[in-house]
């Protein structure tokens, strides 16, 4: 019941439709109790007392109390459903809000599908039990407590025989939920793990086929879906170990209810029609007394489901923003002093006292080695992550004076691996920007360099993009990013390795665009390649998280350091190899 206290807030503001579900309820259960005393009737007042032509009103009357059955049930069940749907949806907007916000470090460790899995099946699982479990529940205590003072009423002993037989089944009962719902939740697991299985091929799909590893993929699959199927047939065992000892109590106690009540009606201390009715009654109690086990089944997937939900729902939030953060242009000015990053507690440092100082307008290139720190420098910028110690300025102010919103609306980036919406090109481009007008998003592609393919595309700017831009080259999808950074007029521009994915020609003719771009601009522009920047005001060199040096291309390159081997690498390695060939 603490998981559901916990998601309280999602539906108890929809309580009016529960109340009308369960008001509604109230009155087909009555009406379901009213049948065996119908039954009872007909038969010790009708049939008993050849009162025949009393029948066609008995019919008539008993067509009117289905049909009122039949009117209340259609409001229980679709006052059911709107309070379970609405609820849910106040969920997973809580849920998506919330993925909105947790921070880098949070995805860090997350898996995608396992991400989709809580979103959808684990969502759904919460709904059914709001809208048909508790209600069911409800239905099951108004059924056996008006039954029984029916029942009482009829017979006190064959009343107080029923009742004894109840405790036997709620301690079976009680003891299939101990042990179901652990069950349950190892199920909900084993499919979020089996859906990040299929997500993460299906993604990855080229790498398969390029590698060959189809035969790799599936008997990974295989396993996942195995221990999903083991984790099933554990539950069904349980299930089938515990309803037909349900049912035997239940059989039982209506045996014996047969016999004494077969008993009472030969010494006439009770009527043919009261022990039928009586019967039937029994059934009316047994019968949910043994879908308590249903109901128990779909309250331990839903509790399961709830908990794996408030997983995110409560999941920390690293990047906070602070009382009193400010709303501010920002020019650019950015701060290192003496910053350390860890990602991980106890793990290497990413960074380690990285000190530098970039005016607006200035161009900082960062090189070094994969993994020695160069795009943590920009995601400390933009608070993606925060720092172990020392600060980050923007304007001389730290990062965290600033709205979240506010900091990175200001700051402009351009991937490696540069993601596309399955939208038109013209909405991916001014993505950041949706208001900016038709002619700034095309001079946007054009300083890009990507008019002229965009251009050439069935539908031009309107043409619709598949999965993260499938149907684009890399190089496309890159310079179609690149004109999405120019449309929010970014005060910093960050460039990862932008021009990776693009030939040489289109580099020289993107980074010509950029220099206009770049201008009045605090520029950070990660690369391998040195040709992408020569042109820095200064290139910091990055190895193991330190700075290894620091200066201008030509200082650099005659400092006989890290970035003297990179260029021999690059360029004069090359041409000794080009004049070999010649």
């Amino acid at each position: 019941m603490n998981t559901l206290e916990k998601l309280k807030q999602f539906y108890w503001p929809y309580k009016k439709y529960l109340i009308a579900s369960l008001f509604s309820l109230l009155f087909v259960v009555a009406i379901t109790v009213v049948y065996p005393i119908v039954l009872q009737l007909t038969i010790d007042e009708v049939v008993l007392k050849d009162r025949y032509p009393l029948i066609p009103y008995i019919a008539a009357g008993f067509f009117l109390i289905m049909l009122a059955k039949a009117t209340a049930t259609f409001f229980h069940q679709y006052m059911g459903d709107l309070f379970g749907i609405t609820s849910v949806y106040k969920v997973r907007e809580a849920l998506y809000e919330k993925l909105q916000v947790l921070s880098f470090k949070y995805y860090d460790n997350a898996r995608t599908g396992d991400i989709m899995s809580r979103l959808t099946t684990d969502v759904e699982m919460f709904r059914n039990f709001l809208s048909f479990g508790f209600s069911e529940l409800i239905r099951i205590t108004l059924l056996i407590v008006i039954s029984l003072g029916v029942m009482f009423y009829y017979s006190i002993p064959l009343a107080l025989i029923t009742m004894a037989s109840m405790p036997f089944l709620a301690v079976v009962v009680f003891m299939f939920d101990k042990r179901v719902h652990p069950a349950f939740r190892g199920i909900r697991k084993s499919f979020g793990r089996l859906n990040t299985r299929v997500q993460e091929n299906i993604s990855g799909m080229n790498t398969v086929k390029s590698l060959s590893r189809e035969d790799f993929e599936i008997g990974r699959f295989s396993d996942s879906n195995d221990n999903y199927r083991q984790n099933y047939l554990f539950t069904a065992n349980i299930w089938s170990k515990y309803m037909p000892v349900m049912e035997f109590i239940g059989n039982a106690c209506a045996v014996l209810l047969l016999a004494y009540g077969g008993y009472l009606v030969m010494n006439g201390n009770l009527n043919l029609g009261e022990l039928v009715a009586f019967f039937s009654l029994v059934w009316y109690i047994m019968g949910p007394l043994m879908n308590l086990g249903f109901v128990v089944n779909q309250f331990s997937q839903a509790k399961a489901s709830g908990e794996r939900l408030l997983e995110i729902l409560e999941a920390k939030e690293d990047i906070v923003e602070k009382d009193g953060a400010i709303d501010t242009p920002i020019k650019g000015h950015v701060t290192f002093n003496d910053v350390t990053l860890t990602y991980i507690k106890d793990d290497d440092t990413a960074l380690s006292n990285i000190t530098f100082d970039a005016p607006p307008g200035k161009i900082i290139g960062l090189i070094g080695s994969t993994g020695s720190g160069k795009t943590s420098i920009t995601q400390l910028i933009t608070r993606f992550y925060e720092p172990e110690k020392g600060e980050v300025l923007v304007d001389g102010r730290p990062v965290d004076a600033y709205k979240l919103k506010t900091l990175r609306q200001h700051i402009g980036f351009v991937l490696q691996e540069s993601f596309l919406f399955s939208t038109t090109i013209r909405e991916n481009i001014r993505y950041g920007n949706p208001q900016i007008p038709e002619e700034q998003i095309i001079d946007a592609a054009k300083r890009a360099q990507a008019h002229d393919f965009i251009m050439e595309m069935p539908n031009g700017y309107d043409t619709m993009l598949g999965e993260r831009g499938m149907g684009l080259s890399g190089g496309q999808k890159q310079r179609i990013a690149i004109a999405r950074a120019i449309c929010i007029n970014p005060s910093i521009l960050v460039l990862d390795d932008a021009t990776s994915a693009v030939d040489m020609e289109t580099e020289f003719k993107i980074q010509q665009a950029l220099k206009e771009v770049m201008k009045g601009r605090t520029t950070f522009i990660i690369a391998h390649r040195i040709s992408s920047l020569k042109h820095a005001d200064e290139i910091l060199v990055l190895e193991n998280g330190e700075m290894a040096e620091r200066g201008k291309h030509n200082e650099l390159v005659n400092n006989n350091g890290p970035y003297e081997r990179i260029y021999r690498i690059q360029y004069q390695d090359r041409e000794q190899i080009m004049d070999t060939a010649t």
